[in-house]
């Protein structure tokens, strides 16, 4: 499925129904962090009034989790694209236990050393995307999506096809999206430099933080 093409249609159908009409539509940002918020926000800001969720109960340790949303907040005011759109950001809850109960890797060990992309991460993307969704019908947005396509790490269909599943007739539409493409990603690798971003090193959940710590060992 070409994502890109998608969303460039969806957009133009807005933009031209915008023509007739100076009220952007609302659209929930789920983001995970400030780095790849930022060429999102640059990207879509013009277009719609958005609201960023942080919603991540997956990241581990609490200090990281901490040290992610601490730079989210910091960069928001700083960011003109934010500034200029009167992008809002909504923090929800931190309990890693309901992370855990989503992914069951106490019930299917296995998963706990599957590679990134795999089922595990498949019901980690279900998990935060769902609360979004939840989230975005409770306060009546028009369109919800996640910042999670613009990794090279994550896998756009598995996202989009969740997204697409969680859209009800009555509440917002998804935001179909695979924001690595036209240079997101690199985007956001420049926009980071400049502003000075701190740029994790792992996904974030205490398997790809056991990975990543294994990889480096190794490579000692």
């Amino acid at each position: 499925m070409n994502y890109q093409k998608q969303l460039d249609d969806i957009l133009s159908d807005i933009q031209s129904a915008g023509t007739q009409n100076s009220i952007k539509p609302t659209l929930l940002l789920h983001a995970c962090c400030a780095p790849c918020s930022s060429y999102v926000l640059e990207y879509l800001s013009g277009i719609f009034d958005i609201t960023v969720y942080y919603y991540n109960p997956n990241i581990y340790p609490p200090a990281e989790y901490k040290r992610r949303l601490n730079e989210l907040k910091s960069f928001l005011p700083r960011f003109t694209s934010a500034v200029q759109n009167h992008v809002q950001l909504v923090e929800s809850g931190y309990d890693q236990n309901d992370y855990f109960a989503a992914v069951k890797t106490d019930e299917q060990p296995e998963l706990q050393t599957e590679p990134e992309r795999g089922e595990r991460c498949r019901r980690c993307y279900l998990f935060r995307m769902k609360k979004a969704y939840e989230y975005a019908a409770a306060k009546k947005f028009d369109w919800f999506t996640t910042t999670l396509s613009i990794s090279p790490f994550k896998d756009a269909d598995k996202i989009n096809v969740i997204g697409k599943q969680l859209e009800k007739e009555n509440g917002p539409h998804f935001l179909t999206s695979d924001f690595k493409k036209k240079n997101g990603f690199l985007r956001s690798l420049q926009l980071s430099s400049e502003y000075g971003l701190y740029r994790q090193e792992y996904c974030g959940c205490i398997y790809s933080f056991t990975a990543r710590k294994e990889h480096d060992e190794k490579m000692q």
